[in-house]
């Protein structure tokens, strides 16, 4: 059993796969206490990996997000191989502090200054808050994306990426254009 805080079908708001349908499995809980979140996932309910699928077939698309709170704290590789199985593509939302089962096809690492487990990603997401980012320059990642915090420091964090043109900008477009 899995607790999960929600299942929804929107479309991918930030990162390489912004604007892309997709599915959100949200995961509740978290290992971490980010000041900053802006998630509410503590609350949820009991779910099998059965009923978890179940509520997928809801929908007409095949890529997942496995997000959260941290969903590698109840993502099994059970519940990976079924999905796998049932034909989805599956992204992970991570913050990196613990292992990943295999069979994940992009995982996007949003580290938050803890310690990490993991050392690379498809693509590396840092909410900027003005913290030194020169241990993250050569982290093995195919794209790395600095985020405003909650849309506050836009102008900063423009500054930054066109003095470091390594970086992306990553927007949370889903919530400029008022979707889930």
């Amino acid at each position: 059993m899995k607790k999960i805080n929600e299942i929804f079908y929107s479309l991918q708001g930030e990162g390489a796969w912004t604007g892309t349908a997709i599915i959100f499995i949200r995961f509740s809980g978290c290992n971490l206490k980010c000041d900053f979140c802006d998630t509410l996932h503590e609350e949820g309910k009991m779910m099998s990996d059965e009923e978890i699928l179940q509520e997928l077939k809801k929908y007409p698309c095949k890529r997942i997000c496995l997000t959260g709170g941290e969903p590698s704290l109840q993502l099994d590789q059970t519940l990976v191989d079924k999905l796998k199985e049932a034909g989805y593509t599956l992204h992970m939302e991570t913050n990196g502090t613990r292992p990943l089962p295999n069979g994940i096809d992009w995982v996007t690492v949003s580290p938050k200054y803890k310690k990490m487990v993991l050392t690379q990603a498809d693509e590396l997401k840092i909410v900027y808050l003005g913290q030194n980012l020169s241990e993250w320059t050569n982290w093995p990642a195919k794209t790395r994306f600095l985020q405003p915090c909650s849309g506050e420091n836009i102008a900063e964090v423009i500054a930054y990426i066109k003095a470091h043109p390594e970086w992306r900008l990553s927007l949370q477009t889903h919530k400029m254009i008022n979707i889930k």
